[in-house]
């Protein structure tokens, strides 16, 4: 017998007098009640908690939005899939790195290397002010959206939810989720608080009425 079939027999062994396991109640909260207007208030709420920047806009104002962001950065990374006009104003296109592709950003170090980082987003969480990336072509891989030290994620209300199953029931589990509540901070043991350890130490959050 050889050492895999040894521990899975064990395994089957240890299982085979354990009780079954019960029905697990789901009683908690399904859907939430605030309207789309309270839905954005607590989402600002929360994210300013998290010490992350918080614009609230129209459509229009996106891309001026932006701009005015990425005032000072040398250079910084978009997914394939962005919306062009989010970018229509930058004259000066060798500031854009694009992820992915023959010619564009593909290592750590070169993402290491940006000032900034553009995204769009699945769904928001407004009781928790949690922003969810699952990958789309308007948010890239995962890898962009941690290394960049400055992360401008661009929200639309249509896709802020009042708590999480009504978010959950909107995303494919399968995919790559990403969670953000707030820029990336960690306390010591000495609860000093420590920025951009686990990705960007700035967060700004641009949510489209």
């Amino acid at each position: 017998m050889s050492s895999r079939a040894e521990i899975l027999a064990a395994v089957r062994t240890a299982l085979k007098d354990a009780p079954a396991v019960p029905d697990i109640p789901r009683h908690y909260r399904l859907d939430g009640e605030a309207d789309a207007q309270q839905r954005i208030e607590v989402l600002v709420d929360r994210l300013e908690d998290y010490k992350a920047g918080v614009t609230v806009v129209a459509e229009a104002d996106v891309p001026p939005t932006i701009e005015g962001l990425l005032a000072g950065a040398a250079s910084y990374v978009v997914p394939a899939g962005i919306d062009p006009a989010w970018l229509a104003w930058e004259a000066d296109t060798t500031r854009i790195r694009y992820d992915g592709g023959t010619h564009g950003v593909r290592s750590v170090t070169e993402l290491d290397a940006t000032d900034a980082v553009v995204t769009g987003s699945a769904v928001t969480v407004a009781e928790s002010g949690t922003i969810i990336l699952d990958g789309s072509p308007d948010q890239g891989r995962r890898a962009i959206s941690l290394v960049p030290d400055h992360h401008i994620c661009v929200v639309h209300s249509r896709d802020i939810t009042a708590i999480l199953p009504e978010a959950f029931r909107r995303l494919d589990g399968t995919r790559p989720l990403t969670m953000i509540s707030g820029p990336s901070a960690t306390s010591d043991i000495e609860l000093e608080r420590v920025e951009g350890v686990h990705g960007p130490r700035r967060l700004d959050v641009i949510i489209v009425r």
